[in-house]
């Protein structure tokens, strides 16, 4: 593929409602968009789901830009590209980064998918026609609060809760919500909260009958995440300490957990996530999809990993109207019966609503080959 130029655009969406995690709350959203064109007039988009500040990680949009304008982009105009696999290789001299380099990536796949004329779920190696869908709710004021939106979103459909907890917000509600809903397929998302000195106290845990806890310890621990698993019959989920199949590929050997959350950003984008699909599928460690409080566009590269074979927990794939009043995308992403449908059509099978996106800009910058 011969690619023409790149385009990079920085908008700003208000979210529907605020979302709380234990490291903070976010009311709206900065994105970074990418274009990538070709020569036949076709365009592939990508989406970065770096925020603002440092705390998920250590990228923000200001360095996203950055390490794209300065240093990834002119990378992937240096010559031609066969094959969005090679985009990984064409960045291993930058180190981390992985968000940048995701959304480049990302546009790239788009755009390849769209010029041999197959779905991005077909070309990545997708097997579903339609993927599950889990809901995650933060952190609320009360604890009734927090039980009348998990009972709104069962009545919706979703076919799995994820709650955030933290030191305060954990047990006590973890119990609520069991009391109420004995049944449900439920997991607690931690980012990072806790620590090996609270090993005693998650044992607790166990008595909730969770899926999964997610990344209770630091977002670089593999080898304490180890010692809390071998104390606990709730298997643990890894997030922030994935980066790439090397990080994978330790965390299984060291028994850290027994499922992986997979976040194409967190990972470089689509080609690592395969990989790491592949080394999980070999050892039967279950994936789902997790969330970044993406747009249309980063949803629907999420839609496509998740179509893969061993993607088999629900993700954080919720539809549009869950987080936007109104999406850059048409058509929106739309739930039924807690499903969503991987689309058939090119590329990521939905189309950039333009004018949405013109208004929504605050910067823009195009390179041209």
């Amino acid at each position: 593929m011969e690619i023409n130029s790149i385009t990079l655009r920085q908008i700003k969406m208000d979210l529907l409602y605020p979302f709380t995690t234990s490291v903070g709350t976010e009311y709206d959203k900065d994105i970074i968009l990418v274009e990538a064109s070709a020569s036949s007039g076709v365009s592939g988009w990508g989406e970065s789901v770096s925020i603002l500040e440092p705390i998920y990680n250590e990228e923000t949009v200001q360095t996203n830009w950055h390490i794209m304008t300065d240093f990834l982009i002119p990378k992937l105009l240096a010559e031609p590209i066969l094959h969005p696999d090679e985009v990984t290789d064409r960045f291993k001299g930058v180190r981390g980064n992985y968000n940048a380099k995701a959304a480049l990536e990302g546009a790239i796949w788009d755009l390849y998918a769209k010029t041999k004329n197959i779905s991005l779920a077909k070309a990545i190696g997708g097997v579903k026609d339609k993927i599950e869908v889990g809901v995650s709710v933060g952190i609320q004021d009360s604890e009734r609060e927090m039980l009348n939106q998990i009972e709104g979103y069962l009545q919706e459909g979703y076919k799995r809760i994820k709650v955030k907890i933290k030191p305060g917000w954990d047990l006590n509600i973890l119990k609520a919500i069991r009391r109420e809903f004995p049944d449900i397929q439920l997991m607690a998302d931690a980012n990072c909260a806790y620590g090996p000195e609270d090993i005693d106290y998650l044992k607790a845990l166990d008595d909730f009958k969770l899926m999964m806890i997610e990344q209770p310890f630091a977002h670089d621990d593999i080898i304490d995440h180890a010692k809390l698993q071998a104390a606990l019959e709730t298997p643990i989920c890894l997030d922030e300490s994935i980066h790439s199949v090397e990080d994978a590929r330790k965390a299984i050997e060291l028994e850290s957990c027994k499922i992986i959350n997979l976040k194409i950003g967190r990972v470089g984008g689509l080609t690592e996530s395969k990989k790491i699909h592949d080394l999980c599928e070999k050892h039967q460690i279950p994936l789902w999809c997790g969330g970044m409080l993406e747009a249309g566009i980063g949803r629907a590269h999420n839609i496509a990993i998740t179509s893969l074979s061993n993607f088999t927990l629900p993700g954080d794939t919720a539809p549009s109207a869950h987080y936007w009043k109104q999406d850059i995308i048409q058509p929106q992403v739309e739930m039924k019966d807690g499903y969503i449908s991987v689309p058939e059509g090119p590329g990521i099978g939905y189309e950039p609503d333009l004018s949405r996106i013109q208004d929504l800009t605050i910067k823009s910058k195009t390179f041209k080959n």
